[in-house]
């Protein structure tokens, strides 16, 4: 289950997302979907950087009951990012979903082998989606 807070006018894809969480895990996912002035400050607040960012996650403890943790997407980045891409904005959405998702499970692209990356691309791959985060990140690193 996903208790979604979109505090934007976004268009969420709320049954592609549930049925990729229940893909993944049984515990809920709280959603929150900011403009870009509050995921600036969320991001100051929490990681002491002052700009904003697409997708953030903040995992819980794992204990039986709990959630599994929060995910905050940044609706101007989806627009904007979607736009630049030209794909559509519920496929950017679900990108960074998946990607805080991800993280909220443990996955870590910055101190691991690959194994996000390979996760990530056997999701995308399973809901046809374009590029990743990751993918894309990596290709601008090149």
């Amino acid at each position: 289950m996903i208790d979604i807070d979109n505090q934007t006018n976004l268009n969420i894809p709320v049954q592609r997302i549930t049925d990729i969480t229940a893909s993944l895990t049984d515990k809920e996912v709280e959603l929150l979907v900011v403009e870009e002035d509050e995921m600036r400050s969320i991001n100051e607040q929490h990681r002491g950087i002052d700009k904003s960012t697409d997708v953030l996650s903040f995992p819980l403890e794992a204990l039986p009951m709990a959630p599994l943790g929060s995910i905050i997407i940044c609706c101007d980045i989806v627009k904007q990012v979607s736009s630049e891409l030209k794909h559509s904005q519920d496929d950017e959405f679900t990108l960074l979903y998946i990607h805080g998702l991800l993280h909220l499970l443990g996955f870590d692209h910055e101190t691991d082998n690959g194994e996000m990356r390979k996760e990530e691309a056997a999701i995308i791959k399973n809901f046809n989606l374009p590029k990743s985060l990751i993918i894309r990140t990596q290709e601008k690193e090149v």
